[in-house]
C-alpha cells in the first residue's frame, strides 16, 4: 500500500511538473523524491509521469490519481486539525442539563457566549430538576449542570454563578395584587400558598419555609409543584399565590402580577436564590473546561 509521503511527493511533482522544483517545495533533495515516485508507480503497477530531458507530464493514470490524492491529503490534514480541536475543547459534544428557571437566566447568556467562543462544540440540552441533574452527573450522562445549590455529593464539584431574590406571584384579580409597594409575608397569612414539592424541588421548598418561618407566618399550603412554570400556571388559574425567583418576570403569563418582598422585613437576610454550575470530578470531556470558564465569568444580565 502506498504511503502519505508518496502521495505528497506525487502531488508536488504533478503540480510543479518539475522534479527539482517539487523537491525544493518539499524541502528535500531530488533523488529521494524520485525514489518515492518510483515506489508509488511500482505499487500501482503503472506509470504516473512521462519524463524527458526537457519536460515532465502526467500520464492519463496520473491525471486520474491527482484529484483523489489531493482529497486524501486534505482529509488527513483536516483530521489532524479536528483531533487537535477536540483535544483542546474547541470541538466535540457537551451535554448540559438546566432547570426551567436557568433557561430564563444563565443559559441564554452562556449559549450566546459559547456560539462565539466554541462554535464547533455541539451542545446537547436537557431540562432536569436539580436532584435529577446530580444523578445524571454522577452517571456521566451529563457533563454540566445548571442547578440550585443542594446537598453536596461525593465526586461532584459545584460553584455558584448567580444569585437573585424571591418575589411574590399573585393572581391579577386578587386583593393582594392591589396592595401598594413591596409586600410583607404577613400579607400571606390568609392566602392559599402554592409551593414547591419537597422531593423534586427541595432547595426551593426549604427556602420558602425558611422565609415564612423568619416572618413568623404559618402558610396554608394547598398545592405543590416541582417547577416554577407550573406554579405560575396555578397562580394564573387563581388557585393561590406563590414565591418565585425574580427571573420569573421574564416569562410572566397573563393574569399574574409580581410583587417585590419587603427588604426591611426580618426574613430579608434569607431571601437569596442561588444558581450553581456542577460537574463530575472524573469528567474527561475536553470541552468541559472552556465551558466552565465561560460560566464562571458571565451573569444573566450580560
Amino acid at each position: 500500500m502506498y504511503s502519505l509521503t508518496q502521495l505528497e511527493c506525487f502531488v508536488a511533482v504533478a503540480e510543479e511538473l518539475h522534479f527539482g522544483a517539487a523537491a525544493e517545495r518539499l524541502r528535500m533533495t531530488q533523488p529521494p523524491l524520485s525514489r518515492q515516485i518510483q515506489i508509488l508507480e511500482r505499487e500501482l503497477d503503472t506509470m504516473l509521469f512521462t519524463r524527458t530531458s526537457r519536460s515532465v507530464q502526467l500520464t492519463p493514470a496520473g491525471q486520474s490519481l491527482l484529484p483523489n490524492a489531493r482529497r486524501i491529503l486534505d482529509l488527513v490534514a483536516k483530521s489532524a486539525v479536528d483531533v487537535r480541536r477536540v483535544a483542546s475543547g474547541a470541538a466535540g459534544t457537551l451535554t448540559i442539563a438546566y432547570t426551567a428557571m436557568a433557561a430564563q437566566s444563565a443559559l441564554p447568556v452562556f449559549l450566546r457566549t459559547a456560539a462565539a467562543q466554541i462554535p464547533d462544540v455541539t451542545l446537547v440540552l436537557r431540562e432536569l430538576v436539580s436532584t435529577d441533574q446530580m444523578d445524571e452527573l454522577a452517571k456521566g450522562t451529563v457533563d454540566l449542570g445548571l442547578l440550585r445549590p443542594i446537598v453536596a455529593r461525593s465526586g461532584i464539584q459545584s460553584r455558584s454563578i448567580t444569585t437573585e431574590r424571591m418575589i411574590a406571584a399573585v393572581p391579577a384579580d386578587s386583593r393582594i395584587a392591589t396592595l401598594p409597594g413591596a409586600m410583607s409575608l404577613i400579607e400571606f397569612a390568609d392566602e392559599r400558598l402554592l409551593t414547591y414539592a419537597p422531593a423534586e424541588a427541595r432547595y426551593f421548598h426549604d427556602l420558602v419555609l425558611t422565609l415564612f418561618t423568619a416572618a413568623g407566618v404559618a402558610p396554608t399550603i394547598v398545592q405543590y409543584a416541582s417547577q416554577v412554570p407550573a406554579l405560575l400556571a396555578l397562580v394564573q388559574a387563581g388557585l393561590g399565590v406563590a414565591l418565585v425567583p425574580e427571573s420569573a418576570r421574564r416569562f410572566a403569563p397573563d393574569g399574574v402580577v409580581f410583587k417585590d418582598l419587603d427588604t426591611r422585613a426580618p426574613m430579608n437576610k434569607f431571601n437569596s436564590v442561588g444558581l450553581s454550575v456542577a460537574w463530575a470530578d472524573d469528567n474527561t470531556n475536553p470541552a468541559l473546561r472552556p465551558a466552565l470558564d465561560m460560566l464562571m465569568h458571565l451573569t444573566p444580565d450580560e
